[in-house]
């Protein structure tokens, strides 16, 4: 989606509307900043409101997506080049949050690590060793639940049995036993257990 084409797109349907940056934003229960980010290239319109900025515009969402009024000549093409385009970005996304993950995960574990080594290695009295063990392991406890939900909402679990893609629970992700980001889990389409590999795309 060509972000620059689509804000000057709603820049001129605001207008042809007679409408203001600050009038479109009251309306839309958000800032002028907002709208002016739009309508510059700097960022989309957030999904939740798309539908309500469609309407005041007078617009499809494929309208909106494709940066012009879409014909009936070439709806579907228009259509299916919108979707293509809005499932990259989410493998995109998806690979971002995964990639970002990994490195939140080897930040946490540096404090455990350290003080594993210092506690263990340098004489000192027995209280001192567990308190310094316990406090590297503070970042890793917190970090661990934030690091799941990443897992679980990034990309899709595949079961090995049927291959079906899906998001599982939380819990789901929580408990299972797990070898990196292959867990043990129960498919929710042909209910058997097996390793489930983490993918980003869905076929």
């Amino acid at each position: 989606m060509d972000q620059i084409k689509i804000g000057r797109f709603i820049a001129e349907r605001r207008k042809a509307n007679n409408l203001t940056q600050m009038q479109l934003a009251e309306m839309l229960n958000i800032t002028d900043r907002a709208v002016s980010k739009w309508e510059n290239g700097k960022s989309m319109p957030d999904s939740s409101i798309m539908l309500e900025l469609c309407e005041i515009l007078k617009i499809s969402v494929n309208d909106l997506l494709s940066g012009e009024v879409v014909t009936m000549d070439n709806y579907n093409r228009e259509s299916e080049n919108n979707l293509l385009e809005m499932v990259r970005q989410k493998q995109e996304a998806d690979k971002r949050l995964l990639r970002m993950e990994l490195l939140a995960g080897i930040m946490a574990s540096i404090p455990f690590l350290v003080g594993a080594v210092i506690g263990l290695t340098v004489p000192m009295e027995e209280w001192k060793q567990v308190v310094i063990v316990l406090s590297g392991m503070i970042p890793l406890l917190v970090a661990i639940p934030f690091l799941l939900r990443v897992e679980q909402v990034a990309g899709y679990y595949e079961c090995r049995s049927c291959r079906h893609q899906y998001v599982p629970r939380y819990k789901s992700v929580f408990i299972a036993p797990h070898i990196g980001r292959t867990r043990y889990m129960k498919c929710p389409e042909c209910h058997k257990r097996s390793w489930h590999k983490k993918v980003v795309s869905k076929n």
